[in-house]
């Protein structure tokens, strides 16, 4: 599904990612661990081609590395964005209608915003209240809500549980676990490392800028090393 080599970014004379490898493949789970400033946020923005990048990054086989950021979208690959994101002027049905922006089988959108309200069954009592006047639960499932919208074969979610209680971490987890059941792939960044690899079929670990290991979540729970650093053990 997704094939990144050799991915640089860089702000200024800062190298941010430093030619890192990583692929993910059809309906698989993948996580991508590390601490803080590591360059995980700034691997899924240069995915998403929200910033420039050097390297290849091939969606089902097809260099994307120079598209704009809304032709992927069109291709299947959605971003849920650090810290949210949503339009807080707009009520939340408004938010999920800008998801489906690209798209243009009025029918299907419908049933599609009951599907995500299915899903997600506080977006529908909240369908008209502005996103912005919403919690940061409430407003992470718009965000997630908003990229289904576009019916993503690909799902990129960035630090889903970022500033949200235990309760409603688990409530967001739980509509991911749902969402991948469905078939959709995920590359997730997760600053909660053990809740993303029991989640994750594999995982990467990421330190200044580059990749440090590869394995199965289950090896990764398992290692001493990963256990110190990410898992407070």
């Amino acid at each position: 599904m997704l094939e990144v080599a050799g991915l640089q970014v860089h702000y200024g004379g800062i190298a941010a990612v430093k030619g890192i490898d990583l692929h993910v493949a059809a309906g698989e789970k993948v996580a991508l661990i590390g601490a803080n400033g590591a360059g995980k946020t700034s691997t899924l923005k240069a995915i998403a081609r929200m910033l420039p990048a050097r390297g290849s990054v091939k969606l089902q086989g097809e260099d994307i590395a120079h598209a704009a950021p809304h032709a992927l979208v069109r291709r299947g690959l959605a971003l849920v964005p650090e810290g949210r994101g949503v339009f807080a002027r707009l009520s939340v049905l408004e938010n999920l209608e800008m998801g489906a922006y690209s798209r243009t089988d009025r029918a299907q959108i419908l049933a599609d915003i009951e599907r995500v309200f299915a899903l997600l069954p506080r977006l529908k009592e909240r369908a008209t209240q502005t996103a912005g006047t919403l919690s940061g639960g409430e407003q992470q499932m718009v965000a997630i809500g908003r990229a289904l919208m576009s019916r993503p074969r690909i799902l990129l979610l960035d630090e889903p549980s970022m500033g949200l209680s235990p309760i409603m971490v688990d409530t967001v987890f739980d509509v991911i676990r749902e969402v991948a059941r469905e078939g959709v792939t995920l590359l997730l960044v997760e600053q909660n490392a053990r809740l993303a690899l029991s989640l994750c079929d594999r995982g990467y670990v990421m330190d200044s800028g580059r990749v440090t290991l590869e394995a199965p979540s289950a090896a990764l729970l398992d290692n001493p090393a990963v256990r110190a650093a990410y898992l407070g053990e």
